[in-house]
C-alpha cells in the first residue's frame, strides 16, 4: 500500500518534526513524504534536511501560499505513477489505520475522487471541526453536527488539513488553483472534480485532530481575509450567469461582518474583511500576506493577550 504525503511549513519546525515523527512510526504503508518549505526564515529548512534525509524537501523561495506549495510537491508527486495523495496540515494527526481505512475506500470505489476523515480539535478530542464541508456560498462551510446514517457521507469538500486525493483526480481537472493562495482552493477542487464525475466523501469512522492555537492569532487576520475574499473568486469561477446578485449578497454580508467586529471592538478583524471585500470585488487574487498584516497592523492586535 503506498502513499504520497505532501506537508508545508513556515517557520513552524517543531509541528513540522512532530509530524514527520509520527509518520516514520507508520509500519505497514509504504511512504513518500513531501516538505514543502514556503520561504522559512527560522532556519527550520535545513534542519529538516539534516534530520530527515528520507524525505523530498523542497524549498521555495518565497511564500507560495498552501495551494502554491502543494503544487510544487504535486508536480513531482504527479510523474511517478497513481500514487494517492495525502495532503496533511503539519499541525494535524491522523492514525495510520485511520489512513488504511480511507485507502481502502479509495482503490474500492472508482467513483470516490477524494475522501477525509472526521475533524477534531486536539485540544478538546470531542470537539467536532468539521464532518467536511459545504460550498462556499453557504454562510457557515463546515458541516458540524452528524446525522444518523452509513460511515461513508457525500459532501462539496473536504479541508485541505486532511483529505488523501486520487492521483487521477489532478490529471483530469489540474492542480490546486494559486489564485486562492491559502482558503478555498480543496473546495474549487472538489466541485472540478465533482463536474468530472468523481464523488467527495468523507468516513465517520475515521478520525483526525487539528492542533488549532499556533495559528489562531493569524485567524484573526489573514485566514478571515482569504475566506471574504475568495468567495468572490469562487463565484467568478463557478458562478458567471449569477455572479452581480451574488457579489451584492456576499458584498452586503462582508460589509456588515466587518462592521459587527469594529463595533465589537476588534478593529484589525474588521479591516481585515473589509480590504477582502475590496480585493474580491475588484479581482486582486493571490497571495497578498504583507499587504493584509500592514493594512490590519495600524488597528492594532484582536488576539486574546492572556
Amino acid at each position: 500500500m503506498k502513499l504520497n504525503i505532501i506537508l508545508l511549513n513556515w517557520n513552524a519546525l517543531d509541528d513540522t518534526r512532530h509530524c514527520l515523527d509520527t509518520i516514520n512510526t507508520w509500519r505497514n504503508i509504504q511512504t513518500t513524504t513531501y516538505v514543502v518549505d514556503n520561504a522559512s526564515t527560522d532556519g527550520s529548512a535545513d534542519i529538516i534536511a539534516r534530520t530527515y534525509p528520507d524525505t523530498v524537501l523542497i524549498r521555495n523561495e518565497r511564500n507560495l501560499g498552501f495551494a502554491g506549495g502543494n503544487n510544487r510537491a504535486l508536480a513531482i508527486a504527479l510523474q511517478k505513477g497513481n500514487v494517492p495523495i495525502l495532503l496533511l496540515n503539519n499541525d494535524a494527526y491522523i492514525a495510520e489505520t485511520d489512513v488504511i481505512r480511507l485507502l481502502g475506500i479509495l482503490r474500492a470505489a472508482p467513483d470516490i475522487g477524494a475522501v477525509g476523515p472526521l475533524l477534531f480539535d486536539a485540544a478538546e478530542p470531542e470537539r467536532l471541526l468539521s464532518a467536511g464541508g459545504r460550498s462556499p456560498l453557504h454562510h457557515q462551510t463546515h458541516i458540524l453536527t452528524l446525522s444518523p446514517g452509513p460511515p461513508l457521507r457525500t459532501v462539496d469538500y473536504i479541508p485541505g488539513t486532511v483529505i488523501i486525493i486520487k492521483a487521477d483526480v489532478f490529471r483530469q481537472v489540474g492542480l490546486l488553483d494559486e489564485d486562492y493562495f491559502f482558503a478555498t482552493e480543496v473546495a474549487d477542487l472538489c466541485l472540478s472534480a465533482k463536474r468530472a464525475g468523481y464523488l467527495t466523501v468523507i468516513d465517520t469512522e475515521a478520525r483526525a485532530y487539528h492542533m488549532l492555537a499556533r495559528s489562531s492569532n493569524l485567524r484573526h487576520t489573514l485566514h478571515t481575509y482569504y475566506i471574504i475574499r475568495n468567495r468572490f473568486l469562487y463565484i467568478r469561477k463557478f458562478h458567471p450567469r449569477t455572479k452581480i446578485p451574488l457579489n451584492g449578497v456576499w458584498g452586503a454580508y462582508s460589509l456588515a461582518l466587518a462592521l459587527k467586529e469594529h463595533l465589537s471592538g476588534h478593529p484589525a478583524t474588521a479591516r481585515a474583511m473589509w480590504l477582502g471585500f475590496s480585493d474580491g470585488i475588484r479581482g486582486w487574487f493571490g497571495g497578498q500576506n504583507a499587504r493584509v498584516l500592514a493594512y490590519c497592523e495600524g488597528a492594532g492586535s484582536d488576539a486574546p493577550t492572556g
